[in-house]
Order: C-alpha cells, then structure tokens, then sequence
C-alpha cells in the first residue's frame, strides 16, 4: 500500500521533536521508500542518526540530501556537525563555511565552527567566529564561555574572565563557564577566587571532574597539599581515566616528598595532550629498570626542558653501569656539555638521526626505573666545562672585586600553552628586583640571563654595575665554564639554577610560592642540589620579601668568600 510520503514526513517531524527518535526513524524511512530523493527526509534522517551516535550514516544521509539541494544552508551546517563528531576538523569546517556561504545566519553555526577551530589550534579565527556568533546572538552563555576559553589560549586572561563572567550572569548555573572561570582566575594567580569558582561549578554539578581536578591544582598552588590530594583521589574514584587529575596527583605526591607512589603517577603525563605526539614516536621497547641491559644500547632522551635534562642526566652512568651501551638524545644547546658525562657512549642533538637501538627510556622516567625515594637520590651528574674556557674567564673576571655573583632573573617565555605561560611569569622578575644586591659591599655582578630578558642587562637599575657578556655564551658549555669561574649564583627557577647544582657551585634559588614540585615542600635546601638554597615567597607575588632575605643572605656571605677566598 502507497503512503503519502508528505504525511509520513509530517507525522516523522512531530515525532522527532518530541524527542521519540526510536519512532520516527522507521516513518523516515518509509518517506524514502517512497520518495527516494525527499532531501527533508534525507536530512532529517541523517540528524536523527547523528543523535543516536551513528556519525557515519549521518555524513551519507546529509550529503544525499545536498546532492538533492545543495544550497540549503542548514543541510551544510549539520553536515559539519556530524563531521565534528568523527573529529573529520577540516571537513567540518569546510561544511560550516558552506553554511555560511549559502546564507546561514543561525548563531550555532558560527560556535560550533569556532569550537572546531579551537581544537584545530586557529585560536584567532575560532575568537572571530565567537564573535559573530555573539553578534546574532548576545545572549548566548555558550558562545561567551567558548570566547573566554579562546581568549585565554591567547593569553588575554583579563578579557576572558569577563566573558565567563557574562556567560554566569546570562546563565547563572552554568557549570563549565563557572569551571572555566576558575582556570583563568588560577592564571591571574588569583588562587583563592579560582577555588571559590570551582565550588560554584560543583554546587551546580557535584560531578564536574574537571572542576574538582582543577580546584585541586589551585589547592596545590595555595599549598594546602592534602586537600588537593583529596580531591584528585575524588575524581580518579569514578574517572579513573581523568588524565589531567592522574598527572595533577603526580606532581602532589612528588612535591610531597612521596616519590615512590609520585614516580608511578608521573608517568601518567604520556597521557597528556601536551606529551601525546612524543609518546608513540619509538618504536622499540621501554625500559621499565627491570630489563637486563648487559650488551644492549640503550637510548636515554630529554623530554621536557634544560632544566629537566641537566637535572636527570645523573641516571645516565647508572643506566651504563648496568651494562649497556648508552646513547644520550638532548636538546642541541646541551650536546657539547653532555658528551663529557661519564658512561654516554654518544651524544645526539635531538631530530637527528639515531644509530641502533634495542631499549629506550625518557630521561624523566628514569627515577622510576631505579625506585627513587628523598633517600636514594643519586648525587648530580658529573660535568666537565671547557677548561680552557674556564681559565680565560678567571683571567677576565679577575678584575671583579670581592664576590663574584651570576644573575639569573627570568624564564623561558616560549611555552605556548596556558598553564606553562602562567608558570613562567610567576617564576621570573626583572633586573630591576634585584637592584638591592647592588647596594652589598663586596660584590660583583655579572649576568648569565639569555633570551628576551637579557635585554634588561643593557639598562641596569641605578647604582648596580652588571658585567654582560652573554653574547658569548652560545651553549651550556659556554656557559657551565662562565658559572665555573663565578663564586655563586643567584636565579629564579631556571636551567641556569640547576646547571649551577650539578657543576657543585653555590646556587640561590628564588622560588615563587607555588614552586615547582621538585623543590618539595617547605624546603630550604633541595636533595637534589647539596649546594643549593631556596628562597620561597612567603606570599604570592611577593618576590620582595624573598629578594629582601636574599640580600640579607648576600651580607653575610660575601665576607667568607671576598678576595682571595673565591671557589
């Protein structure tokens, strides 16, 4: 019997919308029994598969329909929604500009291009996309909250708060916006207010794993550690797949002091977004410590920072020690230091090629490998700078009156993500800030800061006389023989501090509040470094106070190492 396909689709319709898409997907199909090409019937079909999670189907149904009609802008729009669900990105935005180009003016278009561009890293065009979205629209809480998280990854966190703000107040129980709030506040170092926005997120949605994992690295930033690891065991009791909570939980138990169970979490950062592209990239096997490694090569490789390499090579001779032959993959500013380190057998620039190997093992798992507890910390690696270099500038610095003392006073500013930007600004100051060292009799100053900051050196604060010869510093071999032929070093949390570490040199850590979690917790002195001493802020942002008991510090020392009494 022949139905008429235009009341089969009305009454498909009617039930679609009210939410009965179990019964109105065999009324759709039997429209298209009857009428193969019906483009409304094609389409509909196709969101309703796209709804009950068959994106696939849902692409083939849509594009019929196009085929049939193909300037139909909403046609193009779910198109590139179902495309979004199959993470197809270019294809998806390829659809919404065809939405766009036949004509749409619906508001949901121009957000969910803009979601698919944040993810695709065109942060600029999925801001510019928010926009237009809010122009149609100015009430919509989701394209304000999608604008902050856009503003944010731009690093315009001010903007963004206000644009969570607007989504709270058009949508006060908005959870995510009230979520990602707090992760902007936490950038403002506003860590008190962060954790106030993630309560409101969990008032509103007890459940909100991403809010209690990062209500817990706000915790974690004020200090209060237990709290923190509370919260994190919250999220992993029923998301136990929460990697941002896991790898939090890492850096809490690490920073702690409880490495043994800290190691294991650590790993979890494979995981992350920010380390997934490298964790599949070598093909042969990881050592986990318990392989035997007697007539193997064994590829060691950097991961993360200078600071990170220079600190963990000290595993290097342990690895050798057990029989391997090592191969040693580091950044290339850090090859020419690093092939002096006893027991590596080569030493690559990271991206080159790499000869045979039957094991590999990132430099930061290696703690993991060999049970490291406070305890067990093997003693900083063993590196010999150019002596050459060395006795040319204890020639040069000769001159320097009284102590000799290297600055370092900023961070790299390269990080591209939010969270590594924000750490960078709260662990540097500028040269200014150390304008009381100046005022020390008996010292002399001499600059070890490169990059951007180093700028800074060519204007000093009034009253301090800073040495700058960093252009001649074109790697860390350089630059362990400057700090060789120095008395002492004063840096924020840098790779210069932990170079300054392992070469035995006096080193002075200035540490912002939230420090880095392999200072541990209420130190002064670091297990890692025997001849480094740290100086936290007492409060966040307060570098006075640190700097303040650092030149009190400086007072006291420059006398037992003043002429004639340099290391």
């Amino acid at each position: 019997m022949n139905e008429d396909p235009t009341v089969l689709l009305a009454q498909a319709v009617a039930l679609h919308q009210q939410g009965a898409l179990v019964d109105a997907e065999p009324l759709y199909r039997r429209v298209l029994q009857q009428a193969p090409r019906q483009s409304d019937a094609l389409h509909l079909l196709g969101v309703l598969a796209a709804q009950q999670g068959r994106p696939d189907e849902a692409i083939a149904l849509i594009s019929a329909a196009i085929a049939e009609l193909p300037g139909t802008a909403i046609f193009h729009a779910n198109l590139g929604r179902a495309y979004k669900a199959l993470r197809r990105l270019d294809d998806a935005v390829a659809s919404f500009d065809r939405a766009i180009a036949c004509g749409s003016t619906d508001p949901g278009v121009f957000n969910d291009r803009g979601s698919v561009l944040l993810e695709m890293d065109r942060t600029q065009a999925a801001l510019d996309s928010f926009d237009q979205a809010i122009a149609l629209q100015p009430a919509s809480a989701g394209a304000f909250n999608n604008r902050g998280n856009a503003l944010r990854l731009l690093d315009r966190n001010l903007e963004a708060l206000d644009s969570f703000d607007r989504a709270i107040a058009l949508l006060p129980d908005y959870a995510d916006a009230a979520s990602n709030r707090g992760n902007v506040l936490q950038e403002l170092d506003r860590f008190e207010a962060a954790v106030a926005s993630y309560d409101q997120a969990l008032a509103l949605q007890p459940d909100h794993a991403d809010a209690r994992a990062n209500r817990a690295a706000a915790l974690r930033a004020l200090g209060h550690y237990v709290a923190a690891l509370g919260d994190y065991d919250r999220v992993l009791a029923v998301r136990p797949d929460h990697i941002a909570a896991r790898s939090g939980r890492s850096l809490c138990l690490l920073q702690m002091g409880d490495l043994a169970r800290g190691w294991v979490e650590y790993e979890s950062r494979w995981q992350t977004p920010r380390f997934a592209a490298r964790a599949g990239r070598l093909a042969q096997p990881n050592w986990s410590g318990a392989e035997a490694l007697a007539g193997k090569t064994i590829l060691l490789h950097a991961e993360q920072g200078f600071g990170d390499t220079l600190q963990f090579c000290r595993y290097a001779p342990l690895v050798a020690a057990r029989g391997a032959r090592v191969v040693l993959e580091v950044a290339r500013p850090l090859v020419r230091l690093l092939a002096t380190l006893d027991g590596v057998d080569q030493v690559i620039a990271d991206g080159m090629p790499v000869p045979p190997f039957d094991l590999h093992c990132p430099l930061m798992s290696l703690p993991l490998a060999f049970g490291t507890t406070l305890a067990t910390i093997p003693p900083p690696a063993t590196l010999v700078p150019p002596a050459d270099r060395i006795a040319d500038w204890r020639r040069r610095l000769a001159a320097l009156p009284g102590l000799r003392v290297g600055l370092i006073w900023a961070g790299s500013s390269t990080k591209t993500y939010p969270e590594g930007r924000a750490i960078d600004r709260r662990r540097s100051i500028a040269l200014e800030d150390y304008a009381p060292l100046a005022a020390v009799p008996g010292v002399s100053l001499v600059s070890l800061q490169k990059g951007e900051a180093a700028r800074q050196a060519a204007a000093p604060p009034p009253g301090m006389t800073l040495l700058d010869v960093t252009d001649e510093l074109n790697d860390f071999a350089d630059t362990a023989a400057l700090v060789a032929a120095l008395d002492l070093v004063i840096s924020v949390d840098t790779a210069v501090a932990h170079l300054a570490g392992t070469l035995n040199k006096p080193v002075w850590i200035l540490t912002q509040f939230d420090a880095d979690w392999r200072w541990l917790a209420d130190r002064t002195d670091s297990p890692w470094y025997p001849t480094a001493r740290l100086f936290n802020q007492p409060a966040i942002g307060d570098w006075g106070a640190a700097i303040a008991d650092v030149t009190a510090a400086l007072c006291h020392v420059s006398p037992e190492l003043g002429p004639g009494n340099h290391a």
